[in-house]
C-alpha cells in the first residue's frame, strides 16, 4: 500500500472518528439542533427579503427574522399546548369524579349492538360493565397521575427545557446570518457531481418546507374545523378534541376521522340520527375535502411522494423519534427515493427529477 493511499484512510478514519464523537457530543441537545436547522430553511426566504431591504446588514436582519419566528411559530405553539394540559387534566378529573361516565355510555352503546356482536364482546370480558367501569376508573387514576407527573417532571426539568430552547434560538440566529456560508462549505464536502449535490440539497429543502408548513396548516385547520363543531354540537372538552383532531391530521387518509367517525356513531347508536347525520356529513364534506383539497396542494406537490409512503414513514418516525418525526421520517423517505433516483438516472442528468413548468 502506497503512503498516500494510507494516509487517506487514515484521515478518512480520523474524520469519521471525530465526526461521530461530535455527533455524541450534541446528542442531547438533537432536538434543538433539528429544530434550530428546520426554522432556519423554513424562514430562510423572509431572511433573504430582509437582507435585500436592509442592504445586507446580516445581523439585523437575522434578528428581525428570529423575533417573527418566536411570534409567529413558538408563541402560539407554547400556549396551544398549555391549554391543552390544562383541559386533559380537566378531563380526567371529570371521569375520576363520576361526572364523565364513559361506562355508562359504553353500557348504552352495547344495547344497540347486534346479539352476534355482544357475544364477542362477552368472550373478552366487555360486557361486565361493572368490571369495565372499574378498569376505566383505574385508566383514569392512572391518566391523571401520568398528567400530574408530567407536570411534575416538567418543572423539575425546567432548567433544561430553557437550555434547550436558548440553544435553539442562539443557534438559529447563526444559521439565519451565515446560512449561505454554511451550505456552500457543506456542499464542497459531499463527494458529489453538482448536479446531483444541486438535486439532493433542492429536495432536501423542498421536503422540509413541504412537510413542516404544509402539514402544519393542514393540522391546524382541521383542528379548528373540528374543534367548532363540537363545540357546535355541544361535545364537551371540544379544546382537547380539536388539537387531537390537529395532531392525528398529519396522518394522510385516516387523520382526524379517527376522533369524530367514533363519536358519529355513538350518537347513531344512541338513536341522535340529527347529531349523527351533521357530524357524518361534516366530517367528510368539510375535513376530509380540507385534507383532499390541502395535502395534494402543500405536501404531495412538493415532496412528489405517494400517500402511503408518507403515511407509513410518519409513522415509523413518529415511533423513533416522538414529535419530531412528522418531519424527520418523510424527510428520510423523501432523501431515499431521491437517492435512489441519483443511483439510477445518469450522473450528470439534471432533467430527472426537474419540476414541470
Amino acid at each position: 500500500m502506497s503512503q498516500p493511499s494510507r494516509e487517506r484512510k487514515v484521515f478518512a478514519g480520523l474524520l469519521i472518528v471525530v465526526s461521530l464523537a461530535f455527533a455524541w457530543i450534541l446528542f442531547p441537545f438533537y432536538g434543538a439542533v433539528f429544530w434550530g436547522v428546520i426554522l432556519a430553511i423554513i424562514f430562510w426566504p423572509l431572511q433573504r427579503w430582509l437582507l435585500a431591504k436592509l442592504h445586507g446588514r446580516r445581523n439585523i436582519a437575522s434578528l428581525i427574522t428570529l423575533v417573527v419566528i418566536v411570534v409567529v411559530a413558538i408563541l402560539p405553539v407554547s400556549v396551544i399546548t398549555g391549554l391543552l394540559v390544562q383541559e386533559g387534566a380537566a378531563v380526567y378529573r371529570r371521569i375520576e369524579s363520576g361526572e364523565l361516565d364513559i361506562a355508562g355510555y359504553l353500557a348504552q352503546a352495547m344495547a344497540w349492538l347486534p346479539d352476534p356482536l355482544r357475544a364477542q364482546l362477552d368472550r373478552f370480558g366487555l360486557q361486565d360493565i361493572e368490571s369495565l367501569r372499574s378498569r376505566l376508573a383505574g385508566s383514569a387514576l392512572a391518566g391523571s397521575q401520568f398528567i400530574a407527573t408530567k407536570a411534575f417532571s416538567f418543572g423539575q426539568g425546567t432548567f433544561q427545557f430553557l437550555v434547550n430552547f436558548f440553544v435553539m434560538l442562539y443557534l438559529l440566529f447563526f444559521l439565519l446570518r451565515d446560512g449561505r456560508e454554511l451550505v456552500s462549505m457543506l456542499k464542497k464536502a459531499v463527494p458529489l457531481h453538482d448536479s446531483q449535490k444541486r438535486r439532493l440539497f433542492s429536495k432536501f429543502t423542498r421536503v422540509v418546507r413541504a412537510t413542516v408548513k404544509g402539514n402544519v396548516v393542514i393540522a391546524a385547520t382541521e383542528g379548528v374545523l373540528g374543534g367548532f363543531i363540537f363545540v357546535l354540537l355541544g361535545i364537551p372538552s371540544a379544546l382537547l378534541w380539536g388539537v387531537l383532531m390537529g395532531f392525528l391530521a398529519l396522518l394522510p387518509a385516516v387523520g382526524a376521522g379517527l376522533i369524530w367517525a367514533p363519536v358519529a356513531v355513538y350518537y347513531f347508536m344512541m338513536g341522535d340520527l340529527v347529531h349523527a347525520f351533521i357530524l357524518t356529513l361534516y366530517g367528510v364534506l368539510v375535513i376530509g375535502l380540507a385534507d383532499n383539497v390541502l395535502r395534494p396542494i402543500l405536501v404531495g406537490k412538493d415532496t412528489k411522494m405517494p400517500d402511503y409512503v408518507v403515511l407509513i414513514s410518519t409513522l415509523g418516525g413518529l415511533a423513533l423519534f416522538g414529535l419530531n418525526g412528522f418531519v424527520i421520517g418523510p424527510l428520510i423517505a423523501a432523501l431515499f427515493i431521491s437517492a435512489w433516483g441519483l443511483f439510477t438516472t445518469p450522473e450528470h442528468d439534471d432533467t430527472a427529477n426537474m419540476p414541470p413548468r
